[in-house]
């Protein structure tokens, strides 16, 4: 099993940056794709974005293209996502999740096998 530890989270003014960084330990060689999620109060979990460790294929959702960037670092066994020109509705609790599926939807919650247990990123205005 692999179990997943998130952290980089913070206050941060509009604007400004921030890097997370989720370090997988346990059985990780079983895991084909690590996303990022997030959910803000009162709303629903939702994909910010994917890659494929194996081979840096990446994946973003809209609003996050152009501002986020996620990268791994397989050695350490550890993806990064380093979030540029924050804005007020990125406030959440950001979630590391994997899957080690063969096939797997992005955006679909269910399609992963693990998750983390959270990390805030607060961003006043």
């Amino acid at each position: 099993q692999v179990q997943l530890l998130e952290s980089g989270g913070g206050l941060v003014q509009a604007g400004g940056s921030l890097r997370l960084s989720c370090a997988a330990s346990g059985r990780t060689l079983s895991s084909t794709g690590m996303a990022w999620f997030r959910q803000a109060p009162g709303k629903e979990r939702e994909f910010v974005v994917g890659i494929i460790p194996s081979d840096g294929s990446t994946y973003y959702a809209e609003s996050v293209k152009g501002r986020f960037t996620i990268s791994s670092d397989n050695a350490k066994n550890t993806v990064y996502l380093q979030m540029n020109s924050l804005k007020p509705e990125d406030t959440a609790q950001y979630y590391c999740a994997a899957t080690g599926r063969s096939t797997w939807h992005w955006t679909i919650r269910n399609s992963y096998d693990v998750w983390g247990q959270g990390t805030q990123v607060t961003v006043s205005s």
